[in-house]
C-alpha cells in the first residue's frame, strides 16, 4: 500500500514537476487548462498521502495543504483532506492486532489549525466534528481557536459545543489552555455579537473562574464575567 502511493505521487509530483518547469523554461505563464492539470495534480497527490498509513507522509500532506491555502486554495478538495486527517485515529481508524495504529494527535491537531485557516462554513462543521470525537486536549484546545478564527455562532451552535469541552473536562482532567483557549474565544463572540447571552456559556466561564485552574486562567474569566456584567462589549 505505501509502495504503491509513494509511486503514484512520485508520478503526480513528477508530472507537475515538468509543467512548471515549462512554464519557468520558456519565460510565459501557464494556460488555463495547464494550471487546472497542475492544481489538479496537486490535490491528488494530497488526497493519496492524506490517505496513506504513514504518518510522516499524513504530515507532507499537511504541508502541502497549508502551501495551497496561502495561495488561496480554500475548495472543498482541500477541506475534505483535512476532514479525513483531523478525524485520524477517531472516526477513521486503523487497527494492527486490535491495536489501534493510527492514532496521530499532531496530525489531528495541525488539521485543526489549516481548517481555522481555511475560515469556511464548511470548515466550521468539521472542527465540531472533531471536537465530537477527539479526546486529546491539545487537539481540542486548537479546534476552539480555530473555531474562535472563523467565528461562526449560527443559533449559538459554536458556543454550546466549547461549553461541552470544557465541561467534559472540568472536573476529571481540567486543562489551563484548553480553559484559556474557551476564554479567548468567549471574548471573540462577545465582541462579535455585542456580548453572551447564552446561559451555557455563562455558567462555563463561572466554573473556570472558580474551578480547579491556575490563578492566572481565573483571573482571565472572572474579567471576562466583569466585561459582559458592564455590557464593556456593545
Amino acid at each position: 500500500m505505501i509502495r504503491r502511493i509513494f509511486v503514484l505521487v512520485g508520478v503526480l509530483a513528477f508530472t507537475a514537476g515538468v509543467l512548471a518547469a515549462q512554464s519557468t523554461g520558456s519565460g510565459r505563464e501557464l494556460s488555463v487548462e495547464e494550471s487546472y492539470l497542475q492544481q489538479s495534480v496537486e490535490l491528488m497527490i494530497i488526497r493519496e498521502q492524506s490517505r496513506a498509513d504513514s504518518r510522516d507522509m499524513k504530515l507532507v500532506a499537511l504541508a502541502y495543504i497549508n502551501d495551497a491555502i496561502n495561495r488561496g486554495n480554500t475548495g472543498e478538495e482541500i477541506r475534505t483532506a483535512l476532514e479525513y486527517l483531523g478525524l485520524e485515529g477517531t472516526v477513521n481508524q486503523t487497527r494492527e492486532n486490535g491495536r489501534l495504529a493510527n492514532n496521530f494527535p499532531d496530525v489531528r491537531l495541525r488539521a485543526a489549525t489549516y481548517l481555522g485557516a481555511l475560515g469556511t462554513r464548511e470548515a466550521k462543521n468539521t472542527l465540531i466534528k472533531m471536537s465530537l470525537a477527539d479526546n486529546e486536549p491539545m487537539v481540542l484546545t486548537e479546534v476552539i481557536r480555530s473555531l474562535g478564527k472563523i467565528g461562526i455562532n449560527d443559533n449559538d451552535e459554536t458556543i454550546n459545543v466549547i461549553s461541552w469541552i470544557v465541561t467534559r473536562y472540568d472536573v476529571l482532567n481540567p486543562d489551563n489552555l484548553l480553559a484559556l483557549s474557551a476564554l479567548d474565544t468567549f471574548e471573540i463572540f462577545a465582541k462579535a455579537e455585542g456580548g453572551i447571552k447564552h446561559p451555557l456559556a455563562i455558567q462555563t466561564i463561572m466554573r473556570i473562574a472558580e474551578g480547579p485552574y491556575i490563578r492566572p486562567v481565573q483571573d482571565r474569566a472572572k474579567q471576562l464575567l466583569t466585561d459582559l456584567r458592564e455590557n464593556s462589549f456593545r
